[in-house]
């Protein structure tokens, strides 16, 4: 199991498993008492909305998401993205999701509310199979990608529609990791020229500040078909000595 370490952590509270919390046979959308110790927190508590509401709404949308069976179901039917009552900036984000076939989300984070659509960097999630070209697989579309700016590693450990994926987030500084099934998959550093130069290829050449850390909220996407999420949790690092 591949580690990340933080600089200024001390021993093995530097340790930040890609898999941890997500043990076997453990209840779903629960934190053990370790996890609650080391300061994460739970965003989707299994049975309501609590903590969630529509991109520039004040309240989560009266259709096209449900809570279904442990799991914060959307639709695919237009209710419109969600996000996060709270803001981060430099975190630890870790979920479980599946997809149904043909379908294509995204968890973005770095999302303000300063413009008409919901743009952020997304960590793309996508029934890769049923929706990519053989050109464009494990490219900037691919799951696990920096949507349209940087690809994920190849090949990619990605299970197909319908099978549970368990991805994470990590802001750390400027450094920013994407994982996938306990792989780390893309690693990139905000503001680098390299960020910059690939930004400047992207459909986002134009967005003012993007590829720079700011505290903002995260974001559920719903773009097309069915897509599913839980043991969403999060632990704060710019709360974190």
């Amino acid at each position: 199991m591949k580690r990340c370490h933080l600089p200024g952590w001390p021993g093995a509270a530097a340790l930040l498993l890609a898999t941890a919390g997500l043990v076997s046979g453990a209840p779903a959308n629960q934190l053990s008492a370790e996890e609650k110790a080391g300061g994460w927190k739970l965003l989707f508590d299994g049975h309501t909305t609590t903590g969630w509401r529509g991109y520039k709404k004040p309240a989560f949308p009266a259709k096209g998401w449900t809570v279904q069976d442990g799991w914060l179901h959307c639709l695919g039917t237009g209710g419109g993205d969600v996000v996060s009552q709270r803001e981060f900036e430099e975190f630890d984000l870790q979920w479980e999701w599946k997809i149904g076939e043909g379908a294509n989300s995204g968890v973005k984070y770095f999302v303000t509310e300063s413009h008409p659509t919901a743009i952020g960097h997304e960590y793309q999630m996508l029934d890769d199979p049923r929706v990519l070209n053989a050109q464009e697989a494990n490219g900037i579309h691919a799951t696990a990608s920096f949507y349209d700016v940087l690809k994920p590693a190849n090949p990619l450990p990605l299970k197909p529609a319908g099978e549970t994926n368990l991805s994470r987030i990590l802001v750390s500084g400027n450094h920013v990791e994407h994982w996938l099934n306990g792989t780390k998959v893309l690693e990139y550093e905000l503001g680098s020229d390299a960020v910059k130069a690939a930004v400047a290829r992207s459909k986002f050449k134009r967005v003012a500040g993007f590829g720079t850390r700011v505290k903002a909220c995260l974001l559920l996407q719903d773009h097309t078909g069915e897509v599913f999420f839980r043991n969403v949790k999060i632990r704060d690092l710019s709360a974190m000595p």
